[in-house]
Formats: C-alpha cells, sequence, structure tokens
C-alpha cells in the first residue's frame, strides 16, 4: 500500500521550535500536526503560491 505522507526535515531557529513544542502540547496535538495545520492555513490564505513554478512559468509566457 503507498504511503500517504511524506517526511520532510529542515531547520528552525531554537526559540521557534521551543514555540512549537510549547503550543503542540498545549492543543494536545502532534509537533506535525500543528506544522500542517499552520502550513495548510498559509496555503489557503495565500492561493497563488499553491500553483507549481512550472505552472507559474507556463501561465506567464501564456499573458505574454
Amino acid at each position: 500500500m503507498p504511503q500517504t505522507t511524506r517526511k520532510i526535515t529542515f531547520s528552525l531557529p531554537r526559540e521557534m521550535a521551543n514555540w512549537v513544542e510549547e503550543i503542540a502540547e498545549q492543543e494536545g496535538i502532534s509537533r506535525s500536526a500543528l506544522l500542517r495545520e499552520a502550513l495548510a492555513r498559509y496555503m489557503d490564505e495565500n492561493e497563488w503560491q499553491k500553483t507549481p513554478p512550472l505552472r507559474r512559468t507556463a501561465d506567464t509566457r501564456a499573458a505574454e
């Protein structure tokens, strides 16, 4: 059965990492769940950024 998730590793400043851990604990959710929710909200608020870069390039060229 294919995996439905993919692991991505990245670094955060210590203060931000501490904040993520504190908020996740307060909310009773995992760090992954908190960061997924934050990214999903960011993507919803910035709809244009969800378009893959190659698509944006093709759309820009087509408009010229």
